[in-house]
Parts: structure tokens; sequence; C-alpha cells
């Protein structure tokens, strides 16, 4: 097991008494006040995290876009918004939630492979910043939907530049059997077409290779073979303005050691000015998309142990969280450490494997994990802030869980209410 200090970001930690607390707060008493499952956010965490993006390099020549998907709260965006963060969408709902967190359309960028003619037009409509385009075909439709506006379409085209992030299957998004983007040997006809049709202005480039890269070489890489494109672009008598580089640095769920922050935007800003220093230009504004970086570490899920039942080759503890609250585990097989809210030397250490009340052999949340246990302790799974409660659902028609905020004077708020019986069949007839 990891120890708490390098998986839980500082505003947790152990009380005298020996319980887990976020910032000074028992999590305890958190549970009591609004129950369990319960996903609970470090706001002196978020605002940590991004700021030792936004702090790496001049705001200026850098914009820092908040990957909604990550966790698309409201409190969240609003909190990410008066940080002045900008924000990656790819959805016309993640924009409405934006715009309803205070954030500006302006400062979003449209992703996504699959834009539908109503996301498009709202989105020239409200004045989005730049829209990346993935396909040739998406050019030619968003092309006729601008000029039908009398609009010009601020574009970036999303190029695949097949590299390899060293990730997870499912979350890598460079490779060359992946959906995403245009390949690199066909971007310049891409770009060559998107100067030919009206409605439209090119911006920048895109790119964006995966998620939970836990080291620098697959960025650098990636940077290396965007400027190269860039050099064929001006070789063709195309301009930029910037180059988007996405994002998907990792986080620590058990014992990764991802560079910070500061070392990659730095490497990568460092690439970039050697590059245009060589060519006697200025170099180019860089924007980059973060989301489980920013919030991942922030938040985890409070679940209280409803049964023990141990065996003689398994023992189960039935959690009142599921995999309808938390995915990643049997969607991913991913690991998130568990911590004991008390610690309780009374019981002795066993190995367990957590498990929900879904009725799915999948529905577990961590296997073989050291740990004392009794009926009703409260645990927590940590590095669960992103793509935990963004990917819940109801299924078994359980109600999805709550979240709270917790701020740095230990105040903590509800951002979104725990779903009630009735939520679940709103919409719904007979």
């Amino acid at each position: 097991m990891s120890l708490e200090s390098d998986i839980l970001p500082a505003s947790f930690g152990r009380r005298s008494t020996g319980e887990l607390a976020c910032e000074g707060t028992p999590l305890s008493a958190i549970a009591k006040a609004h129950g369990t499952p319960l996903y609970l956010y470090s706001a002196r965490a978020i605002r940590e995290a991004y700021q030792a993006f936004s702090s790496a390099l001049p705001a200026q020549s850098t914009q820092i876009c908040y990957a909604v998907k990550a966790n698309p709260t409201l409190g969240i965006l609003d909190l990410l918004a008066r940080e002045g963060a900008g924000f990656d969408i790819v959805s016309e709902g993640e924009l409405f939630r934006v715009l309803k967190a205070g954030g500006q359309a302006a400062r979003c960028v449209f992703s996504g492979v699959g834009k539908r003619d109503h996301e498009i037009v709202e989105a020239l409509k409200l004045g989005v910043g730049c829209i990346n385009v993935e396909s040739a075909d998406e050019l030619h439709r968003l092309s006729a939907l601008a000029s039908g506006l009398q609009r010009v379409a601020p574009v970036s085209i999303r190029i695949n530049p097949d590299i390899d992030s060293l990730t997870h299957p499912y979350i890598s998004t460079g490779l060359k059997e992946n959906k995403f983007g245009v390949p690199v040997e066909q971007a310049l006809g891409v770009y060559q077409l998107a100067q030919s049709l009206p409605g439209l202005k090119v911006l920048g480039v895109d790119c964006h290779i995966g998620s939970q890269i836990t080291s620098l070489s697959p960025f650098l890489d990636t940077t290396d073979r965007v400027l190269a494109f860039v050099d064929e672009l001006s070789a063709a008598g195309i301009s930029i303005d910037h180059i988007d580089l996405g994002g998907g640095l990792g986080i620590c769920y058990h014992d990764e050691t991802p560079p910070s922050a500061g070392a990659l935007l730095k490497s990568v800003a460092s690439r970039v000015a050697a590059w245009a220093s060589a060519r006697n230009r200025p170099p180019p504004k860089l924007v980059f998309e973060f989301g489980r970086a920013i919030v991942g570490r922030a938040g985890v899920l409070l679940t209280e142990v409803v049964f023990l039942k141990p065996g003689d080759t398994k023992n189960f503890a039935i959690i009142d969280a599921g995999m309808n609250d938390l995915l990643r585990p049997s969607l991913y097989e991913a690991w998130h450490e568990v911590f004991a809210v008390k610690l309780d030397s009374r019981e002795p250490q066993r190995q367990w494997d957590l498990v929900g009340p879904v009725c799915e052999s999948g529905d577990w949340l961590a296997r073989d994990r050291g740990l004392s246990l009794s009926q009703g302790d409260l645990l927590v799974l940590a590095s669960a802030g992103a793509y935990g409660c963004s990917m819940a659902s109801n299924y078994n028609s359980r109600p999805r869980p709550a979240e709270v905020l917790v701020e740095q004077d230990g105040t903590h708020r509800v951002i979104r209410l725990r779903e009630s019986l009735d939520d679940l069949i709103r919409g719904e007839t007979v």
C-alpha cells in the first residue's frame, strides 16, 4: 500500500485521534451530515493543481483549459472559472455547464469526433474560441453551417501523430488505430481544404495522444511531430497562431511518478522556443487541456462497510458504493488506494476484496487490500476526483451519490444533491 501522503493532497490528513480529515474536518462528520456513498473534494487541492499549470508559463503565451469531461459539476467549474481557466468541451451540454458556472465561451475549445449540427450552431452563436475539427467531412459541414449563419468559424484541425502514449488502450487517442484526429500524412490536404472553404478561419493545430501519461517522452515526441507538421504548413503558405497539445498528464494512483505540471509545460515550451528561434519567428501560443491532473487527486469516494463475508479463498467486504458510482475499476481494472477513516487495531488485518451491491460479478472497487475492517467502518477510495462521479450511472436503479466541496477553512457544502427515487423516474411515463 502506498503512503497516504503520497496519494492524498496536503488538505487531507490524520487528526491527533488518528481519524482522517479534510482541512481539519473529520470525514466521519461529513459522512454523518450527508450520508454515503459520497464524493468529497478539496477546493484547495483543485486550486493548487490548476495554479501549478497556470503559473508555469507566461499567461499571454499560454492558455490552460480544464477538460470538463473529467468532472463537470457546476461547483468545480465555478471554482476554476474564478481562477481564470479556459475549458475544453466535447458537447453542447458541457458548454451549457461552463456558461452556467460563469465560464466564457470565448475561452472554450470545442473538441470531439461527432459534433451534431445543433451543437455546432450553438457553439458558433455563442462565440466559442476554437472548434477542433477531426475530419474532412466535419470541415465541409462546419463550413456550410457557418456560412448559413453568416459567421466565420475559428478552427483548428486535430492531427493524429501515431504516438504511443504508453497508457491503457481505452484512453490512448494518438495511434493510427484510434478514432481521433486526421492521420498526420493526410493532414496537409485537410488544411488546404480548410483554406479553400468559405466561413472558416484556420487558427491552429490540435493534438491529444491520451490520458494518464506518466512520463515526459510521449509529450516531447508529440511536440516534435507537431512542430515538424507546422513546418509543412509553412512551406505550403499556411500560418497558424497556436498549437494545442491537449492534456493527458497522469496522477499517482498507486506507485506512478508522473512529471510535475511545471516540468511538463516548461519542457514543451523550451522545445517550441528553440524551434521558433531556429526559424527566426515568434513562438506560437500554446494551449493545453488538462482534466485528471487538476481534479483527480483532489477527490475521494467516501463509503461504508455494509457486511463482511470472510471465506476460504476470498474475503469480501461489501460496501455501499458500487460500480455505478465508480466505474473505473470495472472498466479499466483501475487501482484506487483504500484508506480507513478511523484506524482500528482491534481487528486483525486481512486481505479483502471491496465489492458493491450491484448485481454483477464485475462490481468491485478494489481487490486484495490489506485492511483491518469491521461492519460500519468508513473507507475512502482515493484519487477519485476525475472520471468518478462524471461516469456514474443509475444502473440497478441506484441514485447517484451527493458531491461535497470542502473549503480551506474546513467548511463544506453540497455541490450536487444526492438523487432521490423520484429523480430516477423523472421524465419517464407509463
